[in-house]
C-alpha cells in the first residue's frame, strides 16, 4: 500500500479513513459449506490491501443461532463454528495489521440471543429472581396477565413482548425485545450489564480491534415505567430511543477506549432526525464517529445532495466530529440499483422491490458518487461489493430468503436478502469462486449468471471497471494532501445541478447530477474522471471529475 502522506495516519486514523465493510457469510468460503468464513477472508486480506482501505469493519463474527445474521449474539468471546475460531480472528488482525489495515468489530448492547447463558437462566430461574433482572420481564395486563406489558411495537413487526414459559408449565411474564423475539433487550440499569460490555470491549481491545461498530446505539436505555405510547408518534422524551441516559454509557465506553496507548474508536448506528441530538453522540467524550444515514438515503439530485452534505457538514461542526459517507451497506438495497430508479431517496423501501431500474443508468451514478464521497471531508465506507459494481439481488426464490423482515411480514417486506448475496471472485458460474471449486453445498444465497462478467478476476483485466475506478481512486485519495484534512468549499452558488467544490487551495470535484452536459473550468488538469470525457471539454451528465489547478 502507498504510504499516506499525513500524520494523522499514525493518530486520528478515523477522522479520514475509508472503511471496508466485511459481511463475513457472503465474503469468502473456504472450507466449501456454502458460507463465508474468516479463512476465506484471510485468503483474500491481499485484494482488500490492494483496493486501498484502511479498515475493515465486520459484522458480528460471534457465536450466534443467527436468528438475524448473527445481530443475535450468544457469547461475544467466541466466534461462531460457521466461522472459525478465536485464534483465527486473532490471525485475521494480525495478518491485517500486517498488511496495514486496521480492524472494527460489531457491538449489540440493546440486546443478545434468547440462547446467551444469562437468558437461558432467566428463564430457568423464574420471576423475582436476580437473573431476570438483567433484562425487561414484566407481568402482563388483562384478567390472566394474558395482554402485552406495553403497546410497544417490534422494529420487525408485531408486538416488542414474548410471554414465557414458567418453569412449572405455567403461562408467565413477558420479555422485552423490540428486535426479533429471539433478541431479548438487556436492562442497562444494572451494573452487571455494563460491566460486562466494558469486559467484552476489553476482550477485543487486548486483541488487537482498533475501534467497534455500535449496532441501534440509540436504543439501549429505557424509561423504568415502560409507558404506552402510539408508536406511530416520536415523544420527547421516547421511552426508549435516545433517551438522555445514553450517553452515561459511552462515556465510559470513551475513557475505556482512551486508555490504550493507540485510543480505539467508537462509531456509532445513531439513526435520529433531529441533527442536534445526532451531534450529543459525537461530543469530544463519547463517539468518534456516526453513520451519516441522511446522506445514504439522499437520491440522486444535485440541491438535494448539496443540502444533505451542507447539513452533514453543519451538524458535526459544533462537537468537531468528522463526517462519514456510505452509500450502501448490509441493511439497504445496493446503491447501482437505487440510483437506476425514478425514486431513489430511500436505502430499502419494500414498496419499490421489483420495480425497474435501470442498471446502466445506476451505474454511471454510483462511479460518480464514489469520486464524491471520496472527496467529500471525513470517512467513507465501502460495503462489499460495491467495488465490482454489484446490483441489488431482487429474484432470489422465496424458499432462499432468510431476513427476518420477509418472514415475520409474511413476504411484504422482501428484506435485505438481495444485497447480502455472496460475492463473485472468478470463473463464469457459480460459485464464481467464492467456494473452493467442486464444492460439496452451494452458495447460501444464489448468485445471478450474470455475475460472470462482474467477477474480481474479470474487472482485473479491464481498464473501465468498477474495480479499476476504485482502486486509482483510493489510491489518489490516499496520495493527495488536499483530502486529508483540507478546508472544504462551494465554488457555485447552490441552484444548478452541478456540484462544484474545493479541498485546499489546489483541489477541485465537480459532479454533473444534471441530465445535460457541463462546461469544465479552463486550465484545470484531469486527475481522474468516474467516466469517458469528450474532447469538447463538457463534463457529461451523470459524471465525476477530479481536478488540479
Amino acid at each position: 500500500m502507498t504510504p499516506r502522506n499525513d500524520s494523522a495516519a499514525a493518530g486520528a486514523w478515523w477522522r479520514d479513513a475509508v472503511i471496508y465493510q466485511v459481511y463475513v457469510r457472503s465474503f469468502a468460503d473456504a472450507d466449501g459449506d456454502g458460507i463465508g468464513d474468516l479463512a476465506g477472508v484471510r485468503a483474500r486480506l491481499p485484494h482488500l490491501a490492494g483496493l486501498g482501505v484502511d479498515a475493515l469493519w465486520f459484522n458480528p463474527w460471534y457465536a450466534s443461532p443467527m436468528a438475524d445474521a448473527g445481530y443475535d449474539v450468544a457469547d461475544y468471546r467466541r466466534i461462531d463454528p460457521a466461522f472459525g475460531t478465536l485464534a483465527e480472528a486473532e490471525a485475521l488482525i494480525a495478518e491485517a495489521h500486517e498488511l496495514g489495515m486496521r480492524i472494527i468489530v460489531d457491538i449489540v448492547p440493546n440486546h443478545v440471543s434468547d440462547a446467551h447463558a444469562w437468558f437461558t437462566e432467566a428463564v430457568t430461574a423464574g420471576p423475582g429472581s436476580a437473573a431476570r433482572e438483567l433484562f425487561w420481564f414484566r407481568a402482563g395486563r388483562g384478567a390472566d396477565g394474558e395482554l402485552p406489558p406495553t403497546d410497544w411495537k417490534s422494529e420487525f413487526g408485531g408486538p416488542a413482548w414474548t410471554r414465557v414459559t414458567e418453569p412449572d408449565g405455567t403461562p408467565g411474564e413477558w420479555y422485552l425485545h423490540l428486535f426479533a423475539r429471539e433478541q431479548p433487550d438487556l436492562n442497562w440499569n444494572n451494573p452487571k450489564v455494563r460491566e460486562e460490555h466494558e469486559d467484552v470491549l476489553r476482550f477485543w481491545f487486548d486483541r488487537g480491534a482498533d475501534g467497534v461498530r455500535i449496532d441501534s446505539a440509540t436504543m439501549p436505555a429505557k424509561d423504568p415505567a415502560l409507558p404506552d405510547f402510539n408508536g406511530v408518534t416520536r415523544p420527547r422524551p421516547h421511552p426508549f430511543v435516545d433517551r438522555d441516559e445514553v450517553h452515561e454509557i459511552y462515556r465510559a465506553w470513551r475513557a475505556l477506549a482512551d486508555s490504550y496507548p493507540e485510543p480505539r474508536a467508537l462509531i456509532g448506528e445513531v439513526w435520529l432526525d433531529d441533527p442536534g441530538r445526532f451531534a450529543n453522540y459525537l461530543r469530544p467524550d463519547e463517539m468518534h464517529t456516526a453513520f451519516n444515514f441522511d446522506y445514504l438515503n439522499c437520491p440522486w439530485d444535485g440541491p438535494a445532495l448539496r443540502t444533505v452534505i451542507d447539513g452533514t457538514l453543519a451538524a458535526h461542526a459544533p462537537v468537531g466530529a468528522p463526517a462519514t459517507w456510505v452509500l450502501s451497506n448490509h441493511d439497504v438495497t445496493r446503491h447501482v440499483t437505487r440510483y437506476g430508479r425514478e425514486e431513489t431517496a430511500m436505502g430499502r423501501a419494500p414498496q419499490r422491490h421489483g420495480a425497474p431500474s435501470d442498471r446502466a443508468l445506476g451505474t454511471r451514478r454510483a462511479r460518480a458518487a464514489l469520486l464524491l464521497n471520496l472527496a467529500l471531508p471525513g470517512s467513507c465506507y465501502v460495503y462489499q461489493g460495491e467495488e465490482l459494481g454489484l446490483w441489488e439481488v431482487e429474484d432470489i426464490p422465496d424458499a432462499d430468503r432468510q431476513d427476518p423482515f420477509f418472514h415475520r411480514s409474511g413476504g411484504a417486506d422482501p428484506g435485505r436478502d438481495g444485497c447480502r448475496v455472496p460475492l463473485p471472485w472468478g470463473g463464469t458460474r457459480a460459485p464464481f469462486g467464492f467456494s473452493p471449486e467442486g464444492a460439496g453445498q452451494r452458495p447460501w444465497l444464489p448468485q445471478p449468471a450474470a455475475w460472470a462478467d462482474f467477477t474480481v478476476e474479470a474487472q482485473e483485466a479491464d481498464p473501465d471497471s468498477m474495480l479499476r475506478l476504485y482502486r486509482d481512486a483510493l489510491g489518489l485519495r490516499r496520495a493527495e494532501d488536499a483530502l486529508h484534512g483540507a478546508e472544504f468549499g462551494w465554488l457555485s452558488d447552490g441552484g444548478e445541478a452541478v456540484l462544484d467544490f474545493r479541498r485546499g487551495d489546489g483541489f477541485r470535484c465537480l459532479v454533473n447530477v444534471s441530465g445535460a452536459p457541463a462546461a469544465l473550468p479552463d486550465g484545470a488538469r484531469v486527475l481522474l474522471s468516474s467516466g469517458p470525457l469528450p474532447a469538447d471539454g463538457t463534463l457529461p451528465a451523470d459524471t465525476a471529475v477530479w481536478l488540479r489547478g
